[in-house]
């Protein structure tokens, strides 16, 4: 079980996005994810017909790594650290440290 999953809200800690939010697209292999509008970056774009792709140069969003975000914590506004408990039907779930909410509806 990840600590950062697809469709979470995180603010970026470090980097030159550093404060900015956006919300995680995919979770990649190796502990990086994708978020929202972080980490724009230029590419130039050969066009390609067959898979009806223009050529030019187009911004996309590249991967960042998972410790450079935290989860946003909507009850302080701040990002905050997550961890694990286990509920009493058995299921576990994230919960905030900073006041132990559960993340996991």
């Amino acid at each position: 079980m990840k600590k950062i999953r697809k469709g979470d809200d995180v603010i970026v800690i470090t980097g030159k996005d550093k404060g900015r939010r956006g919300t995680v697209l995919r979770s990649l292999e190796g502990d990086r994810v994708l978020v929202q509008n972080i980490n724009m970056v230029k590419k130039h774009q050969k066009p390609n017909p067959n898979m009806g792709r223009t050529g030019g140069i187009i911004e996309k969003e590249m991967p960042i790594d998972v410790s450079n975000v935290m989860l946003f914590n909507p009850a302080t506004a701040k990002g905050d650290r997550v961890s694990f408990k286990t509920l009493e039907d058995g299921r576990k779930v994230r919960v905030f440290r900073s006041n132990g909410e559960v993340v996991d509806a």
